[in-house]
Formats: C-alpha cells, structure tokens, sequence
C-alpha cells in the first residue's frame, strides 16, 4: 500500500516538471501565504502572455525539416538528370550534324559524277549555303558552328565545263532544269537506294543526246533498283526489259503487254505525226 501511494507522489512530481534548485525553495519558505498567492498570481499573469505560442511548433519544426531534406534529395537528383539530358541532346545534335554532313558529301559527289555522265564535259555541284550568304562546297561544322547556322542548299551547273561560268537553277532552261533534276535524283538513288522508281516522261524536253544518256544512266543503276518510265521516245525503248501499251477505246483505258517492235512503230508513229 505504501509503495503504490509511493509512486503515485512520484507519478505526480514528475507530471509537474523539474523541482526548483535549492535556492529558491529556501527564498519562498520565508514568504508568507498572502505573498505566495500574489507571486503565483503574477507568475500566471506572465504565463497567460505566452498563450498565442504555437506549442506545436517544435514538431512541425521537425516535420518541416525533414520534408526540407527530402525536397533538397530530390532537387540534386533532378538536376542530375537534367545534365544528364543536356549531354544526351548534346551528342544526338553531333550525330544529327555528323549525319547531314556526311549525307550532303556523298549526295554532292554523286551528283556531280551523274551529271558528267548525263552532260559530257559539264560540271555539277551542290553548294549548302549559310544563314549570311556565304556558300560552301565542302563545309565542315565545329564545336563553334551549328549545322542549323546553314540556311539550304544549292546547285549550281556549268554545261560547257568547269572552267565556264556556273548558273543557278532558275537561269536554266527546261531541259536543262529536267537533267538537274535526274542527275539528283539518281544521285540521291546511290546514296540510299529505292526498290523502284516511276517517271512520267522525264526526256519530253531533252535533246536525242541527252535522251540517251538519261536511257544509259537507267540501265546503268537497273541492277539495284526497278524503273517505270513512260515515254513518246525511242531512246528509252532500246534497253528495256518489258513493254506495255496504253490505248483508249471507247472512253476507257486498257494495258496490254507488247513488243519491242510494237512498241518501237507506236512511239516512231506518235513521232512522225505528233
């Protein structure tokens, strides 16, 4: 019995907080009631100013500091991962230029071989041209120039060889214009070939000598790829492997396969009487 009232005092003094120092039980002894009451009343009056403190303070302090700690956690790695985005996007912007430069040289060289072969003894060129109007055959792009520092591409063409003045594509004729473009357009072919191609008479305006290099280049690049041509022209004819005839009657198209001699009488016919 003793022992649970024992502990019960002690349960109560520790619920009233730490026991003043010697001192100051010493200095209130010597107090009377009345003074007693009046330094309890007072100490109360000073307690009541503190009563708009946040008593939670202390754990939202806490809490808040360990979110803290959690945000800065997450903002290092989300930093990490944005320099790990910007290295990504640095090295595919040097394969993006990388793949354009080299593109444009194989499709520049080509070109210009193709139309040697389409014009004997002219010259060819692609020309990539920069956002200040310089212009360049061969660029290169450093770490201090940015392929998007080019603005597009040329070409420019001399019939009468390199030696001779070069001219853009709207100083050309229309036949001219036509041999440009088949000479990049096979040109591209090399670099990244097609299973087949169809050309709705591509030799209307070329000259018999043209028309047959066009013919040759074709049977030429025959091997690798497929190529559909119509054509009012003999040139084209001599080479091919298949022949079909388009003839409307009564309002309604028909194809039919033919021969070479067929199709040889129907376009010297169209010719002689077109």
């Amino acid at each position: 019995m003793l022992r649970q009232k024992l502990e019960e005092c002690q349960a109560k003094i520790s619920d009233l907080g730490a026991l003043p120092n010697t001192e100051l039980i010493t200095k209130y002894m010597s107090y009377s009631s009345k003074n007693l009451f009046k330094e309890l009343e007072k100490a109360n009056s000073n307690i009541k100013r503190y009563g708009h403190v946040n008593k939670k303070a202390l754990d939202q302090f806490i809490s808040f500091s360990e979110q803290k700690e959690k945000l800065v956690s997450r903002k290092q790695e989300l930093d990490r991962g944005h320099q790990k985005i910007e290295e990504l996007m640095n090295v595919l912007e040097q394969r993006k230029c990388d793949a354009i430069l080299f593109t444009f040289k194989q499709v520049s060289m080509y070109f210009t071989q193709v139309f040697s072969k389409l014009v004997p003894g002219g010259f060819a060129q692609l020309v990539m041209k920069s956002a200040g109007g310089e212009e360049s055959a061969t660029p290169n792009v450093g770490d201090e120039d940015n392929i998007d520092n080019y603005s597009g591409v040329m070409i420019k063409v001399s019939f009468a060889g390199q030696g001779s003045e070069m001219r853009e594509m709207n100083q050309l004729s229309g036949g001219q214009k036509s041999l440009v473009a088949l000479g990049l357009i096979f040109a591209i072919q090399k670099c990244d070939p097609a299973p087949f191609y169809l050309f709705d008479e591509i030799d209307q305006a070329l000259d018999p000598q043209h028309r047959k290099a066009v013919a040759d280049m074709i049977h030429e690049m025959s091997d690798h790829a497929q190529f559909i041509t119509t054509t009012f022209r003999p040139e084209l004819l001599f080479n091919a492997h298949k022949f079909y005839g388009v003839k409307f009657r009564n309002k309604v198209s028909h194809v039919e396969c033919v021969t070479r001699d067929v199709a040889y009488d129907f376009v010297e016919d169209d010719t002689t009487h077109g």
